[in-house]
């Protein structure tokens, strides 16, 4: 009886208050539910109450607590329970329209601290949708990342793998409470799971995430989000190799949305790019043999077909660290060709000269093949380091052929006494002499010793300027002919 009474009194006041706040539904039908003039938002639904007459044909419905005009609409059903006590009316299914209120507000009951769970579960309900009260204003988005360790290069693949501390900020237009009204609460936790969240990604993403999920979003009283996420990137870069190991790297992470176009979703930077990287700087901990040296970056348009999306590019410089490979290739390569200069003061003629050769050639063979992991190889070109190691294996050659040419001349020179051929004397004497800055005294004094030997004959000015001949001399000369 009390309740039969309760839906008289319901009834009654629905009535008195039609004609001075009326919101006329016109031919709402129960079953088809169209022709809705006025709607209400989505989260002011499921805190109103609505008091209608239980008609087959529900006309007239006034909402109450919220006055505020709706300004877009959309579909959805509520039950209103007519049945009391002593009536056999049935529930009365009205379909209405669900608008858009600008300044929706989640509601904090006076026992709690912060929203009602109530009023955040309308909000969970939604979760598949975006967050905005007016579809055609775009969501705005806050992308900064922090460099937390660089885990590797490879060369080969042309793959960089870093590991980054995402954060992300956007506007959640639901989610928004007043603090004095919920006992000063300002921010509080959500599950990630029950709101929506931007679908952005990096767009040279090439292996799977095995980053750690983060569970939760903070929301502050504004209705902003942030989102920190840990991502562990696997991404594809053009590394150069030629300088290597003194080489510098430039990647790109390119971030933006992958389905939504710039009419749904816009990028921004929530840090410049400056403070990006000394945060990077400050807090990396893991590089390796790389080193960071810049972030770069700027916001940019997408063009596919009709469609653009909003992309932010950040370019990493990166630059190798050269000691390893220093100590490990460069000065081994370099002590072994030195001692192979140092060869040419052993003896020619000695047979360990030969054979010392070969053990050098040999042992810089097997220093080649245990660096060759060390040493990048891709399609792009071949480093300068494997072309210094080229040139030092070909030296190493032809010092070795210098000295098997050699001593095949010493045994012959001892198998015949024939003397050395004028062109040869003159190649190896004069031109390969001087070509190694070579000068032997030897040579030198013969030559000498050879043009003083030489008799110039005189002169007709030196004949005359000699003194006449003296008798003693004659005689002296007729003696010597006479014994002769």
């Amino acid at each position: 009886m009390l309740e039969y009474w309760k839906f008289k009194f319901n009834l009654h006041k629905a009535r008195l208050l039609m004609t001075t706040q009326r919101m006329n539904f016109n031919n709402i039908d129960a079953a088809s539910g169209s022709g809705a003039s006025s709607c209400l938002s989505a989260t002011a639904l499921a805190q109103a109450y609505f008091v209608c007459p239980v008609e087959g044909r529900a006309k007239y419905c006034r909402r109450q607590e919220r006055s505020e005009r709706p300004s877009a609409c959309a579909l959805q059903y509520f039950a209103l329970p007519g049945a009391a006590a002593g009536r056999q009316e049935e529930d009365v299914i009205v379909r209405i329209g669900v608008g858009v209120v600008e300044s929706a507000e989640l509601q904090c009951s006076a026992s709690e601290a912060g929203p009602s769970y109530e009023s955040l579960q309308s909000v969970f309900n939604t979760n598949s949708f975006r967050p905005t009260f007016n579809y055609s204003r775009p969501t705005s988005v806050n992308i900064s990342f922090t460099i937390y360790a660089v885990l590797g290069v490879n060369e080969k693949t042309q793959i960089l793998t870093t590991f980054l501390w995402l954060r992300l900020f956007w506007q959640h237009e639901f989610l928004t409470w007043t603090p004095a009204k919920c006992g000063s609460v300002e921010k509080i936790s959500l599950p990630i799971e029950d709101i929506w969240t931007p679908d952005i990604i990096v767009y040279e993403f090439i292996d799977e995430d095995k980053s750690q999920r983060t569970p939760f979003v903070y929301v502050n009283h504004t209705g902003r989000v942030r989102y920190d996420k840990m991502l562990r990137v696997v991404s594809s870069c053009n590394l150069g190799i030629f300088n290597f190991p003194f080489d510098v790297q430039n990647c790109s992470l390119t971030f933006g949305s992958y389905m939504h176009t710039v009419r749904d979703v816009r990028l921004g930077l929530a840090l410049p790019v400056e403070q990006i990287l000394q945060n990077s700087l400050q807090y990396l901990e893991t590089s390796g043999e790389w080193e960071l040296l810049r972030i770069e970056g700027g916001p940019d348009i997408l063009k596919f077909g009709i469609d653009e999306w909003d992309i932010i590019t950040f370019w990493v410089v990166i630059r190798r660290r050269p000691v390893l490979y220093v100590v490990n290739l460069i000065i081994p390569s370099a002590f072994l060709m030195l001692i192979d200069i140092l060869s040419f003061f052993l003896p020619p003629h000695s047979t360990d000269r030969a054979s010392f050769k070969m053990t050098l050639l040999l042992g810089y063979t097997v220093f080649l093949l245990i660096m060759n992991d060390l040493l990048p190889s891709t399609a792009n070109g071949t480093p300068l380091i494997g072309i210094y190691f080229s040139v030092c294996l070909a030296l190493l050659v032809l010092s070795l052929l210098e000295t098997v040419i050699i001593t095949h001349v010493l045994h012959r020179g001892t198998l015949q006494n024939g003397s050395v051929p004028f062109w040869v004397r003159k190649f190896v004497l004069c031109f390969l002499a001087q070509l190694i800055c070579y000068s032997d005294p030897n040579v030198n004094h013969d030559s000498t010793s050879s043009n003083n030997n030489v008799t110039v004959p005189p002169t007709n000015e030196d004949a005359s300027s000699l003194p006449p001949p003296s008798p003693s001399h004659d005689k002296a000369g007729i003696t010597e002919t006479t014994k002769t």
